[in-house]
């Protein structure tokens, strides 16, 4: 989590180029492989801070109003959630989720929360505990029979909305947030020959 807003040298704001665009060129791009494979997953590591969010297509480079880093990321982590549902829809052969790991000690929380870091210390997640769900979800044969593109936290499908939050998007938003990828990701594509 970047807590100021930089720009990486495709004048993109960093946070959303690394968790939301990254996301989607990568799965993209990974997309005709895993459609032709038998048990194709893609697993997204996302956070329950996007529980706080919103999807807000309007300003996806967070270059209106005050940078709030860690508002920043959780808007990234709601997008990647949308992202999920959106390719579960459109690729039914693939078995998508995303997943919050809970507050792990990491070196990122350390870093990018050093006051949620020295309050929380004492309470965090190992990293072996974080990572738990996520490879559940990347080699369980029970992980495949849940429906793609559900939100998991603790080998649990759980909701992606708070009761009585606000944080539902219309699907037109949706829709459009992939339609804006789209049209970011066409620069990044590769144009050689074979590839």
């Amino acid at each position: 989590m970047v807590n100021n807003r930089e720009l990486t040298e495709d004048g993109l704001e960093k946070n959303f180029a690394t968790n939301t665009l990254g996301t989607y060129i990568l799965t993209t791009a990974l997309l005709p492989l895993l459609e032709k494979e038998a048990d194709a997953r893609v697993i997204t590591v996302s956070s329950g801070g996007m529980l706080v969010q919103k999807l807000n297509i309007s300003d996806l480079q967070s270059g209106n109003g005050t940078f709030d880093g860690t508002m920043v990321y959780a808007q990234n982590k709601r997008q990647q959630v949308v992202l999920t549902e959106q390719w579960a829809k459109a690729h039914r052969n693939i078995h998508f989720s995303v997943m919050h790991p809970g507050w792990a000690d990491t070196p990122a929380v350390r870093s990018s929360m050093p006051d949620f870091y020295q309050k929380m210390k004492n309470t965090l997640r190992t990293e072996a505990q974080g990572a738990d769900t996520v490879v559940w979800l990347a080699v369980s044969s029970e992980a495949i029979k849940l429906p793609s593109g559900l939100f998991f936290q603790d080998r649990q499908p759980v909701p992606t909305h708070l009761p009585l939050a606000s944080t539902h998007s219309p699907p037109e938003d949706e829709e459009k947030l992939m339609e804006v990828l789209e049209e970011f990701s066409q620069k990044f594509k590769s144009t050689s020959p074979g590839t």
